[in-house]
């Protein structure tokens, strides 16, 4: 399918208006789908840049769909570093009459990306778009591990339509269901009621209270490396650090804290797409918040630019193996260490009931802190939480 007919492409008056003085900054040296221009080759791409123009689904934040090209103007002036990535901007996906119509037209651009193995880098619009992109990978027979930047859980209240504050739940009850594990980083107690977040124990989802990540943003590394999708609600950012959100708090993560976490997701050579959501310009104060995300971007690009193949396989020879006997636990306990990224899995590949199903989820990314609680008779919460899963 050609998906130009899904795609806008970038005017030459914006790209003008976009102060691109040096040959080095991103907005000169990556390929742009721009008027009267043909459609770029995929072939050999990367990354790809996506705006989603839609806020009929939000949730009371009316002018988020203005986001993809304020953050461009800020993304397009930063400095490309990357000689050896092919990326490109392909535009906006254009607005349907009906919301139904951008979902699927987002949903075929995506599908059409990762087949030819591109990252795409998704620009809302509203948060609800995540359930588009998550109905990708219906067909492609794998379970996927979603994981949320989200100051709230948005799975609504029983019965509310599909919107930025209710998508998770219509995730979560699709079917067929192939979500496999959904990661909540950097919610707000305030903000959810203590039955949702019970919910999401029963559930045996992985949710993780902001106080108990910020002292430390480094635990948020193994939550990211396990991801296939990342949904980033921009509302998860504290307002002097993002001031352009509708919803926006005093309290939240910190544009470094930000920086920090898409380093890493780009780092995932698991992670197949991420999307910034829910960023409001007319609510920005001197592009404070689009040059957050666009800085954002840029190490999430950074990070991309240097994964390695550290994915545990049965073939991969490149780790440490490490078996610790509990006293009161029958399995052992089996840990993996890359030889050459340092970087700490949990193997769980014994307790698999279907090989094939389960095969891309056998390996649970932790850290080096959870071996050393193993090794002092103490069970890591998510060997047990992931056990039960593959039971």
């Amino acid at each position: 399918m050609e998906i130009n007919v899904f795609l806008n492409n970038i005017k030459q008056e914006f790209i003008d208006s976009c102060n691109l003085y040096h040959q080095r900054q991103i907005g000169n040296s990556i390929t742009i789908y721009k008027e009267s221009e043909e459609f770029p080759d995929l072939d050999d791409c990367h990354l790809a840049i996506i705006g989603v123009e839609e806020e009929r689904n939000s949730f009371d934040n009316e002018g988020c769909k203005d986001a993809p090209n304020a953050i461009r103007k800020s993304l397009y002036q930063l400095f490309n570093h990357w000689n050896d990535l092919k990326i490109i901007d392909l535009g906006n996906i254009k607005t349907g009459f009906e919301v139904e119509d951008t979902y699927f037209a987002l949903n075929k651009v995506v599908t059409t990306l990762m087949k030819y193995r591109i990252v795409p880098i998704i620009l809302g619009g509203s948060q609800d778009l995540t359930y588009p992109i998550y109905q990708v990978y219906e067909n492609t027979g794998k379970l996927v591990n979603i994981t949320s930047i989200d100051s709230r859980f948005d799975i609504g209240q029983d019965n509310e339509k599909l919107n930025s504050n209710s998508y998770m739940s219509y995730i979560i009850l699709h079917q067929p269901n192939f979500l496999f594990n959904y990661t909540n980083i950097g919610y707000q107690s305030y903000y959810i009621d203590n039955q949702n977040i019970e919910l999401m124990k029963d559930l045996l989802f992985d949710v993780h209270r902001i106080g108990n990540i910020k002292s430390n943003i480094e635990i948020t590394e193994p939550l990211l490396r396990n991801a296939d999708i990342i949904s980033i609600d921009t509302s998860a950012f504290c307002a002097a650090d993002a001031p352009g959100v509708k919803h926006n708090s005093p309290n939240g993560f910190s544009s470094e804290d930000g920086c920090k976490m898409t380093r890493y997701a780009g780092l995932n050579a698991k992670l197949t797409s991420i999307g910034f959501f829910e960023y409001n310009p007319k609510y920005d104060i001197n592009n404070v918040t689009a040059n957050t995300l666009s800085q954002m971007i840029w190490y999430f690009i950074e990070g991309f630019s240097l994964r390695i193949n550290d994915f545990p396989s049965h073939e991969n020879k490149d780790f440490k193996r490490y078996i610790v006997k509990m006293d009161d636990v029958d399995d052992e306990i089996i840990f993996l260490c890359h030889k050459v990224s340092g970087k700490w899995w949990m193997d769980l590949s014994f307790k698999s009931k279907n090989r094939e199903k389960y095969e891309r989820h056998h390996y649970i990314p932790c850290s080096r802190k959870d071996y050393e609680l193993t090794m002092e008779n103490e069970l890591p919460d998510k060997w047990w939480q992931f056990y039960q899963k593959l039971m």
